[in-house]
């Protein structure tokens, strides 16, 4: 079982011993420190701070303490209940609240859970404000209200004010969506997605609804996170015909993957690509993705006039580097799309919006607009960690090896070749060593990824 801080939030396994686990006790410390750090450090002047779930089954445990102790340093709680992330980073915007916990654990299995924080502007900490509210809770630097400045909480429903301000985008083409008549299917993996994938689908003017795992139990019917070989269910409802196009959300409903209307893959990493493609044709801009997402954004974005930047791996990075070049779409190749247009955050519902309205646009099957695009292959990987384990040892090693190859050292290490890459990276959220790597073939990508990790091997012995 495991216990991961990073600056981003505090991820672990439920139960177990404090410390080493996401604990109540975990959960309580941590709470407190980030309250305790937003009523000192926060730029609005009220003490409103929203929290949100997802369906997991420790989320109610979870998200009463959270509210409790959130309450106990004195901050008023506008509790959203069960909804996305997306939705929890519109709700602080809305709220003018100074900061927000979402109480998931994206893609990891039943067994996880986490805390993601944000500021005042509905978005990630940055790692300098990351680190002080980790400091405060490794040094208990948090004290509680008196009882007559105990903080009070507030329920609200935000799912159909989020579907507003999707349906109210400039490029989402709710005529021409409802026009096209299409017909969906949609795996939302027994979580939120259940909840407001429908509802946007039916706003959107789609009337037939094929819903898989759309109950919110919190008992994943596959592993959660959208990979190919966990789409099985849904990949052969699509090969039974009648449906133009399949979604697939992770559960927390920041990201987001297409199936074809053949039951075949669109590609994950194809999902940034084709939106960000819809966007450049009426918005000339830049775009900005992630050092592990594929070259394609690149290729398209240089075709539309716009100019392409990589950020290190991580939602915050990805959003600071768009700022930075005044990127009019970006996220990562995981499927998570961000549009500055909505909201500086990874929003799976935007993402099926802008989507319809290119399907709407182009009046192709979907199998065929995936062959528009540059084809490139990806093959991720992964090496499990163990606590002797030196990552930093191991990347400095195969820096060194590759150093007469182009090298990017912001985040891991990244090895572009001249028709392929490999990047070597400690996850933020497990404890594995991900080796993400492109070519123009599988099995190119394969062979790539294998090498490094063999190579990888014989530097741990």
């Amino acid at each position: 079982m495991s216990l991961i801080k990073s600056i981003s939030g505090i991820r672990g396994t439920i139960g177990g011993e404090v410390g080493d686990n996401l604990t109540p006790v975990d959960v309580v410390k941590f709470s407190a420190a980030f309250g305790s750090w937003l009523l000192k450090n926060s730029k609005v002047s009220n003490k409103k701070i929203v929290v949100g779930r997802d369906a997991r089954l420790s989320g109610s445990m979870v998200d009463s303490l959270v509210v409790g102790t959130l309450m106990g340093v004195g901050m008023d709680v506008v509790n959203i209940g069960l909804a996305t992330t997306p939705t929890t980073e519109i709700a602080v915007q809305k709220e003018g609240a100074c900061g927000g916990i979402i109480i998931t654990a994206s893609h990891n299995s039943k067994q996880w859970n986490a805390l993601k924080l944000l500021n005042e502007k509905g978005e990630f900490l940055s790692d300098k404000d990351g680190k002080e509210v980790l400091s405060m809770a490794a040094s208990d630097a948090f004290s509680f209200a008196q009882v007559d400045e105990l903080g009070k909480v507030e329920k609200k429903d935000y799912g159909q004010i989020h579907i507003n301000d999707v349906l109210n985008l400039d490029l989402v083409h709710v005529d021409a969506i409802k026009k096209a008549k299409f017909r969906v299917a949609i795996d939302c993996v027994n979580s939120v997605g259940g909840i407001v994938l429908p509802s946007l689908l039916k706003a959107l003017g789609v009337e037939e609804i094929a819903e898989l795992n759309c109950e919110p139990t919190g008992c994943f019917a596959h592993n959660p996170e959208p990979l190919p070989a966990h789409l099985t269910q849904i990949s052969e409802k699509m090969k039974e015909g009648g449906y133009d196009v399949g979604f697939v959300v992770d559960p927390d409903v920041d990201r987001l993957a297409m199936i074809c209307e053949d039951g075949s893959m669109f590609g994950e990493e194809y999902t940034l690509v084709s939106v960000a493609d819809y966007v450049l044709r009426y918005t000339k801009g830049n775009t900005v993705s992630n050092l592990s997402s594929t070259r394609a954004l690149s290729d398209v974005t240089v075709a539309r006039g716009g100019s392409y930047s990589a950020a290190a791996v991580g939602e915050v990075n990805v959003v600071t580097k768009m700022k930075e070049t005044n990127a009019v779409i970006g996220g990562e190749g995981n499927g998570g799309v961000i549009y500055p247009a909505a909201h500086y955050g990874r929003d799976a519902l935007v993402g099926i919006a802008l989507f319809l309205s290119l399907m709407a646009e182009e009046k192709c099957k979907v199998s065929d607009l995936r062959k528009r695009y540059p084809e490139y292959y990806i093959s991720k990987n992964k090496i499990q960690l163990t606590p002797s384990t030196d990552v930093d040892a191991i990347l400095r090693a195969m820096k060194d090896k590759y150093k007469n190859e182009r090298v990017n050292d912001i985040d891991g290490v990244k090895i572009d070749f001249a028709d392929s890459w490999v990047h070597l990276r400690k996850s933020n959220t497990e404890p594995i060593i991900r080796i993400y790597s492109e070519a123009s073939s599988m099995e190119k990508a394969d062979a790539i990824a294998h090498k490094i990790m063999s190579e990888i091997e014989q530097i741990s012995r």
